[in-house]
Order: C-alpha cells, then structure tokens, then sequence
C-alpha cells in the first residue's frame, strides 16, 4: 500500500510541514535525548564499575539500557529531519538504519521488561525453584537470544526502499510504513507477537507477585511492609504502566489502521487521520527511555545511592546488586 495513493490519477500528501510540529517535535526530542543520555549514562557507567557482580536482573536491565542509548544516539538524525520539515538530508542507508534502530529499541525493550516482570516473578513466587534461570550464565543467554530475535525481525528492513521523493523533499519512512502489500498483515502479526503476548506474560507475573504478596501479609504483617518485597512488586507494576502509557496508544492505533487497510483501501482523510496519532504515538513511546531510569533506580541499589548523592547528601555507594533471593 503506497500511502500517498488513493486512486491511479489522485494524490495524497501526508506530509504537510505544519509549522507547530516543526517546532514541538525537535524540542520534544531534544528533551528525551538530554533525559535518557544522562539517565542511562549514568546506569551503564555505575553498573560497569561493578560488572563482576551481575546478576540476571542486572543484566537485563543494563541491556535495556544499552537499547535506550542506542535509540538515543539516532535522535539527532530525527530531530533535523522534524526541524527541515520532513526533508531527510542522510540519505537512504540512513533513512532505513533509523528505522532499524526505532524498531530495535522498541522491542529489545519490550522483551528485556518482560525478562525483567518473569524474573522478579520467579524470584518472589517461586524463590527455590529453577535457580538455574536466575544466574548470571542464564541471563547472558536470554539477553543474546532478545538481540537475536529483535534482529531477525528488524534487519529485514534494511533491505526496503525507505526515502521517496515528495517534491523537493525526501520523505524518510524511518516507521517502516510505505508501499508494501503485506504491511497490514505485518502490523497485526507485530501487535500480537511483540505486544499483546508480553502484556499477558507481565499482567501474570505482577497478579501473582501481588497476590503472593497479599497472602504474606496475612501471615506476616512485616514481611508485607518491607522495603524488598515492596519493590519487587514496584518494578512490575512500573513496567506494567509503561506499557500501558507509552506502548499501548502506538500498537492500538496501529492495530486498528491495519484491521482497515485489509477491509478495503482507506481514504485520504482516514490515512491523515492515522498519520497524525502515529507521530504523536511514536513519541509517547519513545518516553520510556525516559522512564526506564526510574526501574533502575527502584532495582539497583549502586544507582540510587548514586542519583541521590547528586541531589544533596552524602549516600554511601557500596555496591549491592538486585538481591536473587526475596
């Protein structure tokens, strides 16, 4: 589907430079590159002074972070394109390594947070059983395995033809959106495989850990009330938000365009009806490299004391790693 054709002899143009969006998007992501370069720096340069005692949930945490900042690297390229209005000056290789990195980081986040939701699961619910997934040798396994997975459905897309000609523009579809017959069927199959499924796996994991929770604190009111087993179910229920708040509007309205597209060809006006929530959407969910700090800061000690030194205060910052026990 060619979004800029509605009929043979019609034309759509859905890349009207609009003068608010050229100002609001740059300052936008200006500000998610200044939050997420500081935020994740600061993780990876805390977690690598003390590399030789990861754990798995260090380890999927600082991949999270490794995905962030390489989003955040690929920022300064968007941000231009915003500021020319829609006029990608890098040129095709660029255009189609951008798109690679957005889907990238999109969904190594997403699986290295469900990685994250299924190991404090293990490590509340079922603290003795299969110990063997919660080493650090486990986790640099499923960590290899997210990367070689996000790889194999995204490095396809380098070979796509991504820069078209709008005049005297060049229109960088860096969302992997453009003239491709399968795009709906691609768009559905994305939404269940690479959202819906983690969003099942982690509103399981964060049912069992409240409810595994709540029994304690019948037997023990202490054990309810402390700060470990507080914080376990705070990491989930974090992840859980950030899914509900920067991943769900995104794959939504996606969902919903590709469930129109296969029943019949969709207007002008309903493709610019879906291309302007699909840039605002994207952005939402380019905040969790924003928020992603905040899980760090409530899962690793070493970067909490650190982030509170910064703010006043002498914290020591003896290093403790996610404990692997409850």
């Amino acid at each position: 589907m060619d979004p800029n054709a509605t009929a043979p002899n019609q034309s759509c143009n859905l890349h009207d430079c609009e003068e608010v969006a050229q100002v609001l998007f740059p300052l936008f992501y200006i500000l998610v590159f200044l939050m997420s370069v500081s935020g994740n720096g600061l993780v990876l340069y805390v977690v690598w002074a003390k590399r030789k005692k990861l754990n798995s949930t260090s380890l999927y945490l600082i991949n999270l972070a490794l995905s962030d900042m390489l989003f955040t690297l690929a920022l300064p390229g968007r941000i231009a394109y915003y500021v020319r209005c829609f006029d990608w000056p890098f040129g095709d290789l660029a255009c189609r390594l951008t798109s690679v990195v957005f889907y990238a980081n999109t969904y190594a986040g997403i699986g290295f947070m469900t990685c994250i939701s299924l190991d404090r699961y293990l490590a509340m619910v079922h603290p003795h059983r299969l110990p063997r997934l919660r080493t650090a040798r486990a986790g640099w396994v499923v960590c290899a395995l997210v990367w070689l997975l996000v790889s194999v459905e995204n490095v396809p897309l380098l070979f796509k033809e991504m820069l078209v000609n709008d005049g005297d523009r060049r229109i960088c579809r860096e969302h992997g959106l453009g003239d491709f017959p399968s795009l709906p069927y691609r768009l559905l199959l994305v939404c269940t495989i690479n959202f819906c499924f983690p969003l099942v796996v982690i509103l399981f994991c964060y049912a069992q850990v409240n409810s595994k929770l709540s029994r304690a604190a019948k037997h023990n009111p202490v054990t309810h009330r402390s700060v470990h087993s507080q914080r376990a179910g705070g990491i989930i229920l974090l992840i859980l938000l950030t899914f509900v708040v920067c991943f769900s509007p995104y794959h939504i309205n996606t969902a919903s365009f590709g469930v129109r597209v296969l029943l019949r060809q969709p207007s002008c006006e309903e493709q610019k009806a879906f291309k302007t929530p699909l840039l605002v959407t994207i952005s939402m969910m380019n905040v969790n490299c924003c928020l992603d700090p905040v899980l760090y800061f409530l899962a690793i000690k070493t970067y909490r004391q650190r982030v509170l030194s910064l703010f006043g205060g002498h914290v020591s910052t003896s290093v403790s790693p996610v404990p692997t026990k409850p």
